[in-house]
């Protein structure tokens, strides 16, 4: 896993303090003890704690957005609103929905974006070579790239350009436990055996609207 050279996206985690990502997502450590979890824009600690673990999505919204992003937690209520996140009646937290998610951009940020529920790998690079960043459905233990996948899906990543040799894909991902593995690039058929073939593309923003 190699980092993506000069990448004009922020690299952004779902959790407040990218120093305690590893001991968050691999040891169990308390989210409510994350010092930093106010910068998220959570009204609560509480808040924070209960969501962070599932707004993989919408920090790639994040990133793709650029300086044009809300606070992780503004996100998260627009996003509610439309229906890109919902909570059942046993208070469990489902999403990120694509569909009312590209509502949501189309509607708050004017971005051009589309569902793709059918997506190839091979898709993936037709979008990135048409212009599109690519949120891709992926397991979320692609940050172990070393080790046998063990699923596909379940946890999102922001794909952001090809290879310099074009065979395969850097990518942005906000459960990576390190610099390395937050922005990283695999090979494509690596990048395979984790992605679900689902996720969704959109226009990026202008390119003075990239830095974060």
């Amino acid at each position: 896993m190699s980092p993506c050279a000069a990448c004009p996206y922020p690299s952004h985690t779902q959790f407040a303090s990218p120093g305690l990502v590893g001991p968050i997502v691999e040891e169990g450590f308390d989210r409510a003890l994350d010092p930093a979890w106010a910068e998220s824009g959570a009204a609560t600690v509480e808040d924070y704690a209960r969501w962070c673990g599932h707004l993989c999505g919408a920090t790639c919204l994040r990133m793709a957005l650029g300086t044009a992003a809300p606070s992780l937690f503004r996100l998260r209520d627009d996003a509610l609103a439309f229906g890109a996140y919902t909570v059942d009646a046993d208070g469990d937290i489902h999403g990120m929905v694509y569909a009312p998610a590209v509502a949501y951009l189309r509607a708050e940020h004017g971005t051009d974006a589309a569902v793709h529920r059918e997506l190839t790998v091979d898709g993936i690079g037709g979008l990135l070579d048409a212009g599109r960043l690519v949120v891709a459905s992926v397991h979320y233990a692609i940050r172990r790239p070393h080790e046998p996948a063990p699923g596909r899906g379940g946890h999102l990543v922001l794909v952001t350009a090809r290879t310099p040799d074009g065979s395969g894909y850097h990518f942005h991902n906000p459960s990576g436990t390190d610099a390395a593995t937050r922005t990283a690039s695999l090979p494509a058929g690596r990048f395979a055996e984790f992605f679900a073939g689902r996720g969704m593309s959109l226009a990026p923003p202008r390119a003075a609207a990239l830095q974060a």
